[in-house]
């Protein structure tokens, strides 16, 4: 029988363990295809957009079957197929199987992340807002796990990161069975379910598409430190190790500061805490023109942590906010959404740009794009219409 609530320690831990797993994969992607599989860059690139693609129709996909089906169901699919994904991989990472196992745990992956996201509607005795804020702080632990695990993984040969992200995403199934079986219908759903369907207010809605324009242009740039960022701090004859470093300054960032945002809670509403940190991370780019050693490179690095940890975090609250509890799936789904698009286009753009007209034409012309989305968002949202849960 269904619970009427989920603690949030299981959906942290689910989350960690999804992105423990997932952060095996995606940082080994470029130099595997390449590297090991001997395909060009641009094949490299290519087998990144399509995992990206993947993700974005498993976002959108895994908000339809939270509203529209079972929550608990979609939930245990999306998590089995990941893991059998993994599982296969193992066996079979050889060309073409490795990107199309790739693209399927993406397109699960995605899936499973709006459902967990939704699921945080479910938590009881916690606000919405704190609720996020830990997800996301499970993510990026999850993520520092996963990164320097592959790194010390990867030289004890590749089947080795395949069994451990395996067992990391056997034990979010295991999760997943065990306590993701919760009543999340919303009692006015499951009361009148032949009634008129409950929409959330028009304005609202496109509040939402708004921050979740913002969120593309975000993660576009965001994208660049993952792929054309690399090539850059290297010709600059900073070893690769600093590069990777970065992430882990980044993940420690996140892990410590994350306790001390939650605090704004009490200073900041939910959405100008919004639009500062994507004022924040957008800056840092700019003053990327100015950045030539290691140091440096840190302290620009720092600067967009702290706004992606102050920002990022409180769209899903934000959202929370402004629908509907009866589209809970489909508008937690759109952010995710938009992360995807950005990532999948950012490494594109920016080694077209880069070919083109170099690498400060690239970092003025993504704040420009922040900087339109973001003054965009702002006007949209000067008003709002207050939804009753």
């Amino acid at each position: 029988m269904p619970r009427q609530s989920i603690k949030l320690k299981w959906l942290f831990m689910a989350s960690l363990l999804n992105n423990a797993g997932a952060a095996m994969l995606w940082p080994l992607t470029t130099i595997y295809v390449h590297e090991y599989l001997n395909k060009s860059m641009t094949v490299a690139g290519l087998v990144i957009f399509f995992s990206s693609m993947g993700m974005m129709f498993g976002n959108y996909l895994g908000g339809w079957l939270f509203d529209n089906w079972k929550p608990y169901a979609a939930a245990v699919i999306t998590v089995t197929v990941a893991t059998l994904g993994n599982v296969l991989m193992i066996f079979f990472h050889g060309w073409p199987m490795f990107p199309i196992l790739l693209a399927v745990i993406c397109f699960a992956d995605g899936s499973g992340l709006t459902v967990i996201n939704s699921y945080g509607s479910a938590v009881t005795g916690h606000t919405a807002r704190y609720v996020y804020n830990m997800l996301y702080m499970a993510l990026n632990v999850g993520v520092v796990v996963g990164t320097l695990l592959v790194g010390t993984l990867l030289d004890l040969g590749i089947e080795i990161v395949f069994i451990v992200a395996s067992v990391c995403y056997g034990a979010y199934l295991l999760i997943t069975v065990l306590h993701f079986n919760v009543d999340v219908r919303p009692k006015a759903t499951v009361k009148n379910q032949q009634a008129a369907a409950v929409k959330s207010p028009r304005h609202n809605v496109h509040i939402v598409y708004a921050y979740c324009l913002c969120l593309v242009t975000v993660y576009l740039s965001y994208a660049l430190w993952e792929s054309v960022m690399s090539v850059h701090i290297t010709d600059m004859h900073i070893p690769f190790f600093a590069y990777s470093l970065l992430w882990t300054i980044n993940g420690a960032v996140i892990v410590l500061g994350q306790p001390l945002v939650t605090r704004l809670a009490d200073y900041l509403s939910v959405k100008r805490q919004i639009i500062i940190g994507i004022a924040i991370f957008a800056i840092s780019f700019p003053l990327l023109i100015w950045v030539h050693s290691f140091a440096m490179f840190v302290v620009d690095f720092v600067i967009l942590t702290i706004g992606e940890m102050v920002g990022i975090p409180s769209v899903p609250a934000y959202i929370d906010v402004l629908t509907v509890a009866e589209e809970t799936g489909k508008y937690q789904g759109m952010p995710n959404v938009a992360m995807s698009i950005g990532r999948a286009l950012g490494p594109v753009y920016g080694g077209w740009v880069v070919d083109q007209a170099g690498y400060n034409f690239l970092f003025v012309s993504v704040f420009v794009m922040m900087l339109v989305t973001w003054l965009y968002a702002i006007m949209v949202s000067r008003r709002s219409v207050k939804v009753i849960k």
